[in-house]
């Protein structure tokens, strides 16, 4: 068993190296980059009628929607970086799913501007009111993020014990796991998006939310992680308020997927109630934390 998680140890350290880090950040800048003129690009051969769309395309009726292509890319940065940190703590990961959904949010925005209509009344015609609901909870989720973060700083750091470290190791594990299942459902949702095109031509099937293709799928498997990794605390702890603060992380986690399968103010609401929540936690858990410190207290 020693000898496996030493291997995983090492596969990790090589994959998830600093080196290898900076050249996916390099590479995605460029991407960002390229994606961006070519959305571009594509908007403004529709504009001059250098081509026709089969199907309903928002994405290319207005030049503001091309930053939402960048988003994308960098998106699928972040969700590399949230695999890499994963081993680090419970806490470290579910701040970068929080800063995860919020950009999924902003990139929403740019998604939708071209829906606006500001010749009627903004609280009569929904793309309007979904772009107050989106932007409130850009702000609020912002300053959540924040309390949070403020929050998980004023976390003692502990020595890696060994058994600590053993457990550390097991994640690591699920990050090496996690990493070629993202990529295979970065690949498959692409396609499964392109098929829909055609699909929406032949038979007429309603296009798929492009807000929610891949991050449904990602989302439910890092459910699953999150739960494998909570049952491995259990090896490795048995201090109640720990096993409480990682269960309402998985909890978190429940909540955001739950948001991609609903719209409007509910699907705001769910991601706050997964920010507010985690936050919570995290404060009892620091409150019980140091009463145990402090029993006189």
């Amino acid at each position: 068993m020693k000898k496996l998680l030493t291997f995983f140890d090492s596969t990790f350290e090589i994959i998830f190296s600093d080196k290898n880090q900076k050249k996916i950040e390099r590479t995605t800048l460029w991407l960002s980059i390229l994606g961006f003129i070519l959305h571009l690009v594509l908007i403004y051969a529709k504009k001059f009628g250098l081509f026709v769309t089969f199907f309903e395309a928002n994405l290319l009726d207005d030049p503001i929607s091309a930053i939402y292509t960048p988003f994308s890319i960098i998106l699928i940065y972040e969700i590399y970086l949230l695999i890499v940190y994963l081993p680090r703590s419970f806490t470290t990961a579910v701040s970068k799913q929080f800063e995860i959904i919020s950009l999924i949010l902003i990139r929403r925005i740019f998604g939708d501007i071209p829906k606006i209509d500001l010749d009627v009344n903004w609280l009569e015609y929904a793309a309007n009111k979904q772009l107050i609901f989106d932007l409130s909870g850009v702000l609020i989720i912002y300053f959540l993020i924040f309390l949070f973060n403020n929050q998980r700083d004023k976390i003692p750091k502990k020595e890696l014990s060994e058994r600590l470290k053993r457990f550390v190791s097991s994640k690591r594990a699920v990050s090496l796991v996690l990493l070629p299942v993202l990529i295979f459902t970065s690949i498959y949702s692409v396609v499964f998006w392109i098929s829909s095109l055609f699909a929406v031509s032949l038979t007429g099937a309603p296009l798929p939310d492009i807000n929610s293709v891949f991050y449904n799928e990602f989302f439910t498997i890092l459910i699953l992680a999150d739960v494998f990794i909570l049952l491995l605390s259990f090896q490795y702890t048995e201090r109640f308020s720990q096993l409480i603060r990682n269960t309402g992380f998985v909890i978190c986690t429940i909540l955001i997927r739950l948001s991609f399968a609903t719209n409007g103010l509910t699907n705001i609401l769910l991601i706050l109630s997964s920010v507010v929540f985690g936050l919570l936690i995290l404060r009892i858990y620091q409150k019980m934390e140091a009463d145990n410190k402090n029993p006189l207290n």
